[in-house]
């Protein structure tokens, strides 16, 4: 017997832009990308994917978009329809949607050459980004994020993803953009809820890689809370920075089991299915963190100092931290989302907690006593936000 041995690697770059007025025709950087990226003989075309929710806000984004690429049609051609799609985790619930998509890719002949430019939530990013990736074994991908949680967190990552008989993200790919273009402006239009609910990514990554940027955060809740865009320009800018940072570092596809990005998302994940997505990511994620500070505490392992902080940081920020679903059914609804993220891990459990603040450590075993009692604490508890 021969045995042929294989191996190979493969080089992704992409950057992150940041800017304001992406599509005002004096603004370049979209132009200049395109012509930077031209391909000799080859006529490129551009399918445009919007998320209705945000469109609502910007009545003349599909006209703005024509405009932009009309001024710029030597370097890149739009696709004769801008494409909507309904925002949240509805479009990543419907097939429908998908298909749509992937329709839409060959309707429009977007090829290997061509790009799928996503704008919205990180749900319709995370959507786009997989009907991008498995439409022709791979089309060019760019990301154009309109959430706070999308410009600091899963926007400027490399993971897309549907969900599938109610798990999340249980069908996906490990694609990642070609570039991505964060306009603060486009945070304008969010309501409170979407504003706050990208600080719980930014205090998790804080909370797991950077004592000095949690600091940072403790030191401006109040003016993050009230919209100051000063400070949540910085705030997005540093938590996508450590990001990206995280992913060319570690482990980008995730062949391992440890996934420090994913501190607080056991327990997010199961509640945003068991509120039927009523509790949005961000607040999902600001109970996760809060659930596992707890529950590190209640082991002994983070001191009761640091979990006041860090639970005085989400409550000033407008954080809810207890929901009723986490205790339903005798808290076994919560137990079976411990199982399943297991399942999601490849069946070996590994969870991050926080040693102290800005220091993670991983374990393999939680105890279920001990989740129903950190529960029980945040129920008793029950801070109302500032």
């Amino acid at each position: 017997m021969q045995t042929i041995k294989q191996r190979f690697q493969v080089e992704y770059n992409y950057a992150v832009f940041f800017t304001q007025h992406l599509f005002d025709t004096q603004n370049p950087l979209l132009k200049d990308f395109f012509q930077a990226y031209t391909e000799q003989g080859f006529q490129r075309k551009a399918l445009v994917i919007v998320d209705e929710g945000f469109e609502q806000t910007q009545p003349d984004l599909k006209s703005n978009i024509r405009a932009y690429f009309a001024q710029n049609a030597a370097h890149i051609q739009l696709a004769a329809e801008i494409i909507s799609v309904p925002g949240g985790e509805a479009c990543k619930n419907d097939p429908s949607q998908f298909d749509k998509l992937v329709e839409a890719v060959d309707v429009f002949g977007i090829d290997r050459h061509s790009f799928v430019i996503g704008i919205g939530g990180g749900a319709v990013l995370d959507l786009v980004g997989y009907a991008a990736a498995v439409s022709h074994r791979g089309i060019k991908l760019i990301r154009i994020p309109t959430t706070v949680l999308a410009q600091n967190d899963s926007g400027v990552g490399v993971k897309n993803s549907i969900n599938f008989h109610g798990k999340k993200n249980f069908l996906g790919t490990f694609a990642p953009p070609v570039a991505v273009f964060n306009d603060l402006t486009f945070l304008r239009t969010l309501d409170d809820r979407d504003w706050r609910g990208g600080l719980a990514e930014a205090v998790k990554v804080a909370l797991i890689k950077d004592q000095a940027f949690f600091e940072w955060i403790e030191e401006h809740a109040t003016a993050l809370a009230a919209r100051d865009e000063e400070a949540m320009a910085y705030l997005i800018h540093r938590c996508a920075e450590m990001h990206t940072d995280h992913i060319a570092g570690g482990d980008p596809f995730e062949f391992g089991s440890s996934r420090p990005l994913d501190f607080g998302h056991w327990a997010a994940h199961k509640l945003e299915f068991l509120t039927n997505f009523e509790v949005r990511h961000g607040e999902a994620v600001a109970i996760g963190i809060a659930l596992d500070c707890v529950y590190a505490h209640k082991i002994g392992m983070l001191a009761e100092s640091d979990l006041h902080r860090i639970i005085d940081v989400l409550t000033k920020v407008g954080f809810e931290l207890y929901h009723s679903k986490l205790a339903e059914n005798d808290k076994i609804n919560l137990r079976n989302g411990l199982q399943e993220f297991r399942e999601h891990l490849g069946g070996r459990l590994t969870i991050m907690l926080l040693e102290k603040i800005g220091k993670g450590v991983e374990v393999h075993e939680l105890d279920a006593d001990i989740i129903a009692q950190s529960v029980d604490y945040l129920e008793s508890s029950k801070i109302i936000p500032a």
